[in-house]
């Protein structure tokens, strides 16, 4: 289903038009909280400056910077860490000391390795992505960015089998520069049904699975979108339960529309980030939905306080 229109005199944003605004490929994740963890606020709103508090089982929480374009940088960092959360996803290279400079590690980091488009299914690509790892992972490892993204592509009639093999092949290649330097790769799953990003060969988890598996690095793993997810396939817990060891990263999105978490949409975040913290998680689930309300940041502290469970 496409995403509904939003209010009037908003301009319309999507994911694949922010990306190709920067000139880069991103979506976020993480393995293994090295990072500050960004958690979830207990017991109701908090005033700006209160530390968030984590609960027993709490997941670390994060925010994509894509989303909340319209509020200039410094100012959403600012606000983004009032509310107590520690983490932001999909900067770029150049973006990273910004969030730094206010606290805030970069959960997920763009360094433009291939785009959405033109990922990992395409030989053609595969030098290109290789050493924009090669070149960023290092810097990423000395600035504390767990996690860099990159994507499967889009299929251009290209059997789902040819894509698995050329995807493991530059994941291959890959894996070692993470390893080294203790940085993860992150591949994203998105819906390729209109309104998505049509024609993405990676739309659905048995897919991205068989690759992840076959490359078997502790460092290449799924970046879940929950959103992406619920419009391809559906059954969220089952399903990130039991690919829980390949899961790197979550991010959310209400559905249809992909605005706020709340009650207008058709999931139910708390059982699901139960769920998601059953299994042991310890990396970040970024929100990556688009505001509709007159006010951005308090939808980002609702999603926040929902998710603290």
């Amino acid at each position: 289903m496409a995403d509904p229109a939003p209010p009037r005199n908003r301009k319309p944003v999507s994911r694949r038009d922010a990306l190709r605004a920067t000139g880069a490929a991103s979506l976020g994740l993480l393995v293994g909280g090295t990072a500050n963890p960004a958690s979830a606020l207990a017991d109701g709103p908090r005033a700006p400056g209160r530390s968030a508090r984590r609960s027993a089982n709490a997941i670390t929480q994060s925010v994509a910077r894509w989303c909340f374009e319209e509020i200039p940088l410094v100012p959403f960092c600012r606000g983004v860490a009032d509310m107590g959360l520690t983490a932001m996803d999909l900067l770029t290279v150049e973006e990273w000391p910004v969030a730094n400079d206010h606290g805030l590690t970069v959960s997920c980091g763009d360094v433009a390795a291939g785009t959405i488009e033109d990922g990992l299914n395409e030989t053609k690509n595969h030098a290109g992505i290789i050493e924009a790892f090669e070149r960023h992972i290092p810097h990423a490892a000395r600035v504390s960015v767990p996690n860099v993204i990159c994507f499967f592509g889009n299929r251009r009639g290209m059997e789902n089998g040819v894509g698995i093999e050329n995807s493991i092949r530059c994941l291959e290649a890959c894996a070692p520069i993470a390893e080294s330097e203790g940085v993860t790769i992150l591949v994203e799953v998105l819906n390729s049904k209109p309104g998505g990003h049509v024609d993405y060969i990676g739309d659905r988890m048995d897919y991205a699975l068989e690759v992840i598996r076959a490359v078997d690095s502790p460092r290449v793993k799924i970046l879940y979108d929950v959103y992406h997810m619920q419009i391809m396939e559906g059954d969220i817990i089952r399903t990130l339960t039991d690919a829980s060891p390949w899961i790197g990263h979550y991010h959310t999105g209400g559905v249809p529309g992909r605005a706020e978490i709340d009650d207008t949409q058709e999931l139910n975040y708390p059982p699901i980030v139960r769920a998601i913290a059953d299994t042991g998680f310890e990396g970040f689930m970024a929100h990556e939905f688009i505001p509709r309300s007159g006010d951005p940041l308090r939808s980002l502290r609702e999603a926040v306080e929902l998710c603290a469970v």
